[in-house]
């Protein structure tokens, strides 16, 4: 899987969720890009039941790569470095951890009937 758009959307509290695909089509410890609302979404499965959605484009240098990035951890917190400078992002909250001024934006991912939904 190389790109996902989105198949639906639905709504939830003040979120808008948008289906993106079946969790099995993303492959653990790998990134993939989602063009959602116009957005161009990085997605990234952590474990058989985790997912975590960040801004494709690298806010240090505005390429849109941040789904080609290596996935590790700072103690218990999932991070995400940049292809291209190797800087690391928690994929939580979108800090990065070697400039503070510069923040990766998040959004929030759920799983509902095997399907990743992401919040944009």
């Amino acid at each position: 899987m190389t790109a996902t758009l989105e198949l639906g959307a639905l709504a939830a509290d003040t979120a808008t969720w948008h289906r993106v695909c079946a969790v099995e089509e993303l492959e653990v410890a790998w990134g993939e890009a989602a063009l959602i609302e116009g957005r161009q979404v990085a997605l990234f499965r952590t474990g058989p039941s985790e997912v975590f959605a960040v801004a494709q484009e690298d806010p240090a240098t505005g390429a849109h790569v941040m789904a080609r990035g290596i996935l590790g951890s700072r103690g218990t917190r999932p991070t995400i470095a940049s292809p291209l400078h190797k800087e690391v992002y928690d994929l939580e909250t979108g800090e990065c951890f070697g400039t503070a001024a510069v923040r990766l934006e998040t959004f929030s991912t759920r799983i509902s009937d095997g399907f990743i939904e992401v919040a944009v």
